[in-house]
């Protein structure tokens, strides 16, 4: 029996689209998806199917969908929308599972693929599993004729997530905002969605083009956004990432505000509504003191897990608590959807900003944050840091910080790097700390130490 593939990351099936994720896989894993789920859930449930604007997204797509009608099972085709849209109409539309073509913030060339349950919820371990399993396996039915599944377009549905978003927002009349949309899966949905809301939209990188897909824009460079929003004095700004599920934001004095001050403002408007109960808070390891520090202020805890959306989301449902997010714009409010969703965080901030009468920047500055440094050393082995001269120099520094900072070395889920971050009330200190960190990891991958 061949040994089982081992294909899905922390989030999803990802890799570079036609060399590690090739059609050949997306076709396989298509298909064991749909063996798999016809245990789990009606076979006459459709899979919905999304992606963003990568110009691998087409191939994959035609091969995933190949894959899931081979077994049998019908296909929906959602076009070009965001993570969050597909998590939602998966389970608003009463659909077998959901399917999302996107390496959300990573480079061009890359693409993947996330599944969703019937719940709207990401496959759990067991699940995977049994896909990988099955992709290994390669067998299952092979139906003929009638049997075949089917492939419908429903575009329409599009306007059920747009309408979902509005149900939860204020009017936004009289608010100028600067959108971008990283040539991403928002590209219109974003804009849209506040255009809706009364709001009057300035868009930047908010056409469907897949060549430019998080090209020094969107939620992972907000230079072009910051600076948007100065030429529009009175503004605030959002950028989302390439498939949406992230958000970031821009004040009025083109300030960056991140996921850690959206945590901490909605979380004071959930307490006062009486919605968070448990007066917990989910988010991950990378997250500042400076949030930590803020909802002690209020009353609350912060929670912490290691570093990935989906771990935040598990901590979530397993503890009952309705909000949680990363620093990086992931933010979960399970009251609005099952996923991070962008464009719901976008009006859930704009509209707490109509409702309270308060600017962005007022609202963000809950968070006094701490200086934190990201130094990332390009290389996939995970056992550099466990080499005795760089735990030693980790524990140097951590000993130099005490209860003043904070020291996280990891491995990163979806690019081959090993990400070292300091924190502490020195930037210049604590930029030089990250910076040895770093330093020793190279030594010990060159084996110099």
């Amino acid at each position: 029996m061949p040994e089982q593939q081992h294909i899905f990351g922390t989030d999803g099936v990802r890799g570079v689209a036609n060399a590690d994720l090739t059609p050949e896989l997306a076709f396989a894993v298509g298909r064991a998806a749909a063996v798999v789920l016809a245990h789990e859930v009606d076979a006459s449930r459709p899979i919905v199917v999304g992606r963003d604007t990568r110009v691998s997204g087409p191939m994959l797509e035609a091969a995933l969908v190949a894959g899931i009608c081979s077994a049998g099972r019908d296909v929906l085709l959602l076009g070009v929308l965001p993570t969050p849209a597909v998590a939602l109409l998966t389970r608003s539309s009463g659909a077998a599972a959901g399917a999302m073509i996107s390496a959300s913030h990573n480079p061009i060339a890359d693409n993947g693929i996330k599944l969703f349950g019937a719940d709207g919820f990401k496959l759990s371990d067991a699940l995977e599993e049994e896909i990988e399993a099955d992709v290994t396996a390669a067998n299952g039915p092979r139906p003929t004729g009638l049997g075949v599944g089917g492939v419908a377009a429903a575009p329409e549905l599009q306007e059920r997530y747009l309408a979902h978003i509005a149900a939860h927002g204020a009017p936004l009349a009289g608010m100028v905002i600067v959108v971008d949309g990283a040539f991403g899966a928002a590209y219109r949905i974003g804009p849209q969605a506040l255009t809706n809301l009364g709001a009057t939209v300035h868009a930047i990188n908010c056409e469907p083009d897949g060549a430019r897909i998080n090209v020094a824009c969107g939620a992972t460079n907000l230079e072009p956004l910051i600076a948007e929003v100065r030429r529009h004095p009175g503004s605030v700004g959002v950028a989302f990432d390439g498939d949406a599920d992230r958000a970031l934001f821009v004040d009025e004095h083109g300030h960056a505000v991140n996921g850690d001050q959206v945590l901490a403002m909605l979380a004071a408007q959930m307490l006062r509504e009486g919605a968070l109960p448990g007066a917990t808070v989910v988010a991950t390891v990378m997250s500042n003191v400076g949030l930590e520090r803020a909802l002690d202020g209020m009353g609350l805890r912060l929670e912490r897990t290691v570093v990935g959306d989906r771990y935040v989301l598990e901590r979530m449902r397993a503890g009952g608590h309705p909000l949680g997010g990363e620093q990086s714009g992931h933010v979960i409010d399970l009251r609005r959807n099952s996923t991070g969703d962008g464009p719901m965080t976008a009006v859930s901030v704009f509209s707490l900003m109509a409702r309270s009468g308060l600017r962005l920047e007022e609202l963000a500055a809950c968070v006094k944050t701490y200086p934190q440094v990201l130094v990332n050393v390009r290389s996939g082995r995970k056992e550099l840091l466990e080499h005795a001269a760089v735990r030693r120099r980790i524990e140097e520094i951590e000993g130099a910080l005490g209860t003043e900072g904070r020291v996280v070395v990891r491995p990163s889920g979806t690019e081959p790097l090993l990400r070292v971050m300091v924190e502490g009330p020195d930037r210049g200190e604590v930029m030089r700390m990250a910076e040895e960190i770093a330093a020793a990891i190279r030594a010990a991958g060159d084996g110099a130490l």
